[in-house]
């Protein structure tokens, strides 16, 4: 074909099509004189550069979590407390007839019973003393909480409860301790007063009946909004860019450009709302203004969970173990996932190739095989400790600098552990038992409408055919929050 057209013959096409009549010669003169210097046309690049890369910070909860409907303002939730009775950072004290007593604020219910064996420690030096309950009181307060008091006798094979303390003094008399019950001691034929038959003083039952006790927590969904608007005289001038999005799409886009883009941040919202969201509540809980918030990753966290400050590689295995122990006291779950910033993502990696056997000379060769003939790897993406199992990865949420990347200091946030385990619970929607993960999305949803993710397009252009407005507007709707159930055992980690 000729690719030389007389100037004024071009026809232009409605399609990305090489046609001679759509050809611009700018180097020559046209038979109409019309003359192009070559020096003033710009060289254009029409693909895009990828210089921030992928820029999305979704998908932390599509790793750890899923997503479930729900029809109500509110989801509740019940969490089982523990099993045992226990008391702890209470005083115990000498009465003037030498009795051992110790009393309970108006805060706790006292379900301690005459003839329970306990054991009370010393928190501070280990020292112990097991001693049996003799009398037992509970004291009704106002506002209807309860205390009392609990007496108790050592056993003859310890030490002795005496004046000054117990256990040759280590507690001294107004020393708060800590109290479990791990039994109880019964002579013949007596009832559960410990009275025995036929003295003819047997009293009535008055044994504590110890009921299960749950611990309800809620969240509400937030409504998250956002919109695209193009007018329908800027749809008309069309400009073509090949792109390559991240959502996978390619090809030539102008206007649906920015309208994707506008959708995946507006699919990054809906997760870091999940992550970030706080409670608009006062002091005493009522809800500041129209707007009652949605409780987060991070706030659940930092009120029910476990915070670790200023973990670093010099404080190496000695902090990471202290962690391990306070699991040991919570659920205990074997297999945990670990989102970190870079830096805490490092330290890890320090810490691990520090104790590895084939570390020497500050570097790490064959870190799980010990084999210096390995390819050199220094970065641990999974490790077990004690009975833990640990899966680390970097959040991209905490690196990005459009986020939190690049923020530390005092509270800077820097990583969080989540347990894998699951939790089996009632649903009702389905009305049956199902396991859940621990941390999971609720989202609005009904029959006749599912908010989970919605987008309509209003206007009069690009399709949309709804009201006189002169432009093409994109909606985007979600109505979710997040249950994080268990979150003692979570770990957060914080900046010093």
């Amino acid at each position: 074909m000729s690719l030389t057209p007389q100037f004024g013959s071009l026809i232009p096409s409605q399609t990305q099509q090489l046609l001679a009549t759509n050809y611009l010669q700018f180097n020559a003169a046209g038979a109409g004189g019309a003359t192009f210097a070559q020096q003033y046309l710009p060289e254009i690049y029409e693909q895009e550069v990828e210089r921030y890369g992928n820029r999305t910070l979704s998908g932390f909860l599509r790793m750890v979590g899923a997503e479930m409907p729900m029809t109500s303002d509110q989801v509740i939730w019940s969490e089982q407390n523990r099993l045992h009775i226990s008391y702890q950072g209470f005083a115990i004290a000498v009465d003037g007839g030498g009795v051992n007593v110790i009393t309970l604020p108006n805060t706790v219910l006292n379900v301690v019973s005459i003839n329970d064996t306990v054991v009370l420690l010393n928190p501070v030096t280990g020292a112990e003393q097991k001693c049996l309950v003799t009398a037992s009181t509970t004291v009704a307060a106002t506002g209807g909480a309860n205390g009392g008091t609990i007496t108790v006798a050592p056993f003859v094979g310890g030490a002795g409860l005496v004046a000054a303390g117990f256990m040759a003094g280590a507690i001294a008399a107004g020393t708060t301790v800590k109290l479990f019950v791990y039994g109880s001691a019964y002579t013949k034929g007596s009832n559960l007063n410990g009275v025995a038959a036929g003295t003819g003083a047997q009293a009535a039952n008055t044994r504590v009946s110890v009921d299960p006790q749950l611990t309800q927590y809620s969240n509400s969904p937030v409504i998250i909004r956002s919109q695209y608007v193009v007018s329908g005289s800027d749809m008309a001038q069309i400009g073509w860019v090949e792109v390559a999005t991240e959502d996978g799409t390619s090809g030539y886009l102008w206007y649906l450009k920015a309208e994707s883009e506008t959708r995946l941040r507006f699919e990054d919202y809906l997760e870091m709302s999940m992550v970030e969201g706080e409670y608009n509540q006062g002091a005493t809980g009522t809800t500041v203004g129209a707007l009652p918030g949605t409780q987060g990753l991070f706030s659940a966290i930092q009120s029910r969970g476990n915070v670790e400050v200023g973990f670093t590689a010099a404080a190496g295995l000695d902090e990471f173990d202290a962690i391990l122990k306070n699991l040991d006291t919570q659920g205990a779950i074997e297999e945990n996932m670990l989102f970190l910033q870079r830096q805490t993502s490092l330290d890890f990696d320090d810490m691990l190739a520090s104790i590895s056997g084939g570390f020497a000379g500050g570097t790490a060769f064959g870190l799980f095989e010990n084999s210096e003939e390995m390819a050199l790897n220094l970065g641990f993406s999974g490790f077990r400790r004690g009975s833990y199992d640990f899966y680390k990865t970097d959040w991209k949420y905490l690196n990005d600098a459009s986020t939190r990347g690049g923020i530390v200091g005092i509270n800077s946030i820097e990583g969080v552990l989540v347990p894998a385990g699951t939790s089996t619970v009632y649903d009702q929607i389905l009305g049956t038992n199902i396991r859940r993960p621990f941390l999971h999305v609720r989202y609005r949803a009904s029959q006749s409408d599912d908010r989970r993710m919605k987008s309509w397009l209003t206007g009069s252009a690009g399709g949309a055919q709804t009201s006189t407005l002169d432009a093409m507007e994109v909606n985007f709707l979600s109505e979710r929050c997040l249950v994080t159930q268990a979150a003692n055992n979570f770990v957060l980690f914080k900046g010093i």
